[in-house]
């Protein structure tokens, strides 16, 4: 299967199995962290990769207990900042003679913000919202940058709808909810990598998977699970696979569909149209953090994380548990990918409003959620990650318990991966250059293809820019727009 539209905000992947995405030829502007409710010794805040700040926001929650209030990425600083309330009438003392375990939470590294609203209350908000305010055209989720919920209404709640959302709201007493207009119409989009087509409808294919039985398969939107059950990869072509669990509406938005043939070998990969970027796990999403999504309409567009766990009220019915972003998307993208640059599987398109001319803002499926509830594993299920097919032998560049591909009491490339396997060879901040001589790592950098390590060099024209094919001029398939898709294609219909 292949993208039928790429667009311009295109993003090139390194040389080898690391892949990355060139972040300098897409970056939106960064959203600077609040620096309200307390400050923190700069030597003790970590600068942390996105992944490695989701990790570090899941054990604190749990270090934490009650007084956790969030967390999200300052994409600007690296740095995962975490609320936290008083707990009992305990004062924390940020500033003072601490807690600690305040202190332990600062020495592992995060930016620690008191705040006044807890996970509970809010959470009770939510609540509320849903016994009185569940409108078709809202939605609400817990935005920890205002430690507040967002509840966004659409253009379709006016009049009495719009007076019952705000009185409900005030309810909540103040500093507990903000509410959001948008211009669009809240609806669910049918297609996240590759379109795929059944009973008339095309979507997109999100992550392949290995079902609990060991068979291929992969996720894709529940909305379009319920729409048919038998999808193709080519439209009015013969039906590849079968929907075996699909949610929707309810407690998400997804679909285990399985391939018919059971020999089919379902990469772990999302299809960003010239080439490919390897999928290596899957993982919660951060508030703040910059993320990418893949859909066959609009091909791939990047945004942020705007809040969590929200719930969307589509005249469908009401979906909870999903992810907002302001990641625009158009109909035929649901289900689609949505990951990080690192190659972090995130969520699957669901819906939104607004488009990619006008902007808007988009709901995901968090990934997590839907392979434990229909017992699926990201990937293929361990081809490709052994001693033989892929793992260290095939090149895909072996690794050591840290997996950075050096054994650690040597100090040497292990053989088969790393340097030696092509993969890229990274030091410790994984840009491929040597911190000590300023040489480009043997294999990595450089040498690996990945383009001159640093600056625009990277990601930029040279290296996945419009030299690389993500120019306007690589784009599309023939026809006016570029995207290789027949506008108002009769037959086939997107949501």
């Amino acid at each position: 299967m292949s993208h039928k539209r790429v667009t311009k905000r295109k993003v090139i992947i390194a040389a080898g199995a690391v892949a990355a995405l060139g972040a300098a030829a897409i970056l939106l502007p960064q959203a600077n962290a609040s620096q309200d409710g307390g400050s923190n010794d700069a030597t003790a805040v970590k600068t942390l990769k996105a992944g490695d700040a989701s990790d570090l926001a899941s054990q604190l929650a749990e270090l934490l207990g009650e007084a956790f209030a969030g967390s999200y990425y300052d994409s600007e600083g690296q740095q995962l900042v975490v609320n936290v309330i008083n707990v009992e009438g305990d004062d924390i003392n940020i500033d003072g003679d601490e807690n600690q375990v305040i202190v332990q939470a600062k020495k592992a590294g995060a930016k620690i913000r008191q705040v006044d609203n807890s996970t509970a209350e809010l959470e009770a908000a939510a609540a509320t919202l849903k016994k009185e305010a569940t409108i078709p055209g809202t939605a609400w989720g817990v935005d920890p940058k205002t430690n507040k919920i967002l509840v966004t209404a659409d253009s379709t709640v006016t009049g009495t709808k719009w007076d019952q959302l705000e009185s409900t709201v005030k309810t909540l007493g103040s500093g507990m909810a903000t509410i959001q207009k948008s211009a669009g119409k809240l609806s669910t989009k049918v297609a996240g990598g590759d379109a795929i087509f059944g009973g008339g409808a095309r979507c997109s294919l999100g992550f392949n998977v290995t079902a609990g039985d060991g068979s291929p398969a992969f996720l894709t939107a529940g909305h379009c699970g319920v729409a048919a059950e038998q999808w193709s990869d080519a439209e009015d072509g013969e039906p590849i696979a079968t929907v075996d669990q699909a949610t929707f509406p309810g407690d998400g938005d997804f679909a285990l569909v399985k391939y018919d043939d059971p020999a089919t070998v379902a990469a772990s990969e999302v299809n960003l149209g010239d080439q490919t970027l390897q999928i290596t796990e899957a993982a919660e999403a951060t508030v703040g953090t910059q993320v990418f999504r893949m859909g066959s309409t609009t091909g791939l567009n990047d945004g942020q994380v705007l809040a969590l766990d929200a719930t969307v009220n589509y005249p469908e019915g009401t979906v909870t548990g999903l992810i907002q972003t302001d990641v625009c998307a158009e109909p035929g993208d649901s289900g689609g990918s949505l990951f990080t640059q690192d190659g972090q599987a995130i969520g699957l398109t669901s819906g939104g409003s607004g488009d990619c001319t006008v902007g808007g803002e988009t709901f995901f499926q968090p990934v997590t959620t839907a392979l434990e509830a229909v017992g699926a594993t990201l990937g293929d299920g361990g081809l490709g990650a052994g001693d033989e097919v892929g793992g260290e032998e095939a090149g895909a560049g072996a690794v050591d318990e840290n997996g950075d591909g050096i054994d650690d009491n040597t100090g040497e490339a292990i053989e088969g991966g790393g340097e030696e396997a092509g993969a890229g060879a990274v030091d410790e901040n994984g840009d491929g250059i040597d911190d000590n001589t300023g040489e480009a790592i043997q294999g990595g950098g450089e040498e690996a293809g990945a383009g001159e390590a640093g600056g625009d060099a990277v990601g930029g024209d040279a290296v996945g820019g419009e030299e690389a094919g993500a120019g306007d001029h690589q784009q599309g398939a023939g026809n006016e727009d570029q995207s290789g898709v027949e506008e108002g294609a009769e037959g086939t219909e997107t949501h």
